[in-house]
């Protein structure tokens, strides 16, 4: 059985996408705004998963009587890196799947207001910078500044992500 994806040495034209959807390193624009059309309803047993598989006991996520009677909130607080890496999942369509050789790094990470249970995420995606790799001629990096919002439209997440990124045309 043949494979559904083109061939790989399909000629290229700007604007045309990797077979699973990402952008190429040639086709991020400097100054452009994604906007992601997914978004997701965050859940308490997002909170707990997540939680238990980072063994991460914080009872601000996992326990709601310690959140009634002991914080700020009455109520869990969603792990601030379940929504990191919601954030930065929610983008992943719409520009690097099958296009990323890997991420550099993440800065500037910031969490301005709370996320809670039954909360919705929109995120958006504004490209702040890119160059050519100095040491691979097929590759490039780009910055991503990267921004979640609840329904009501407060950012509840942000940061800046540097993704290795392949070209279509090695140059």
């Amino acid at each position: 059985m043949s494979s559904p994806f083109p061939a790989p040495t399909q000629p290229w034209s700007p604007g045309t996408r990797h077979p699973r959807g990402g952008r190429y390193f040639e086709d991020f624009t400097i100054g452009e705004t994604i906007r992601h059309g997914l978004t997701r309803t965050v859940t308490q047993m997002d909170n707990m998963l997540f939680s238990n598989m980072t063994l991460n006991p914080q009872p601000l996520h996992i326990d709601a009587q310690f959140c009634a009677t002991e914080t700020e909130w009455g109520k869990p607080l969603m792990n601030s890196l379940f929504t990191l890496g919601l954030m930065i999942g929610i983008s992943v369509n719409d520009t690097t799947v099958g296009t990323t050789i890997g991420n550099l790094g993440m800065t500037d990470v910031k969490f301005p207001a709370p996320l809670f249970e039954g909360d919705s995420v929109h995120v958006t995606t504004e490209i702040i910078a890119k160059r050519e790799s100095k040491s691979r001629p097929d590759a490039g990096i780009v910055d991503f500044h990267h921004r979640a919002y609840k329904q009501d439209g407060t950012l509840v997440a942000e940061c800046r992500r540097q993704a290795f990124m392949r070209k279509a045309i090695p140059g």
